[in-house]
């Protein structure tokens, strides 16, 4: 299982990277090993400033379709525009080009509520 030890990760299986104020966000490679051949990813919530644990857009694969939630507080400034023409990069390079959002943060205070690799890997029994 990828687990990479420079991300943080919430326990609705996304991962987070931070530079400076600016988060980028997407699902872990658990998540997509889970859901199977991804077919869509809809973010309608560009430019909405959303608080931690909204929805802000939802991951559809072969068999069913899940929420993608806020790991943190902010505005959600991009959109990996590349998933639209290609969502399976999200199961190819999830950590990589499957990148989804990207957020700048409003609350800092919350990164301390993001999880280690360790802790993910005991969340998921890896």
């Amino acid at each position: 299982m990828n687990i990479p030890t420079n991300l943080k990760y919430t326990k609705d299986h996304e991962w987070v990277s931070i530079e400076g104020d600016v988060a980028t966000v997407g699902i872990t490679h658990f998540a997509q090993k889970e859901l199977g051949d991804i077919v869509y990813v809809e973010v309608e919530t560009l430019d909405q400033t959303l608080d931690k644990d909204e929805v802000f857009g939802t991951v559809e694969a072969v068999k069913t379709v899940s929420d993608l939630f806020l790991p943190l507080s902010g505005e959600i400034i991009a959109f990996n525009d590349s998933l639209e023409s290609a969502p399976e990069t999200v199961n190819s390079d999830p950590y990589g080009a499957g990148w989804m959002i990207k957020i700048k943060i409003s609350n800092t205070s919350e990164l301390d509520s993001l999880l280690s690799d360790e802790a993910y890997k005991e969340l998921i029994g890896a």
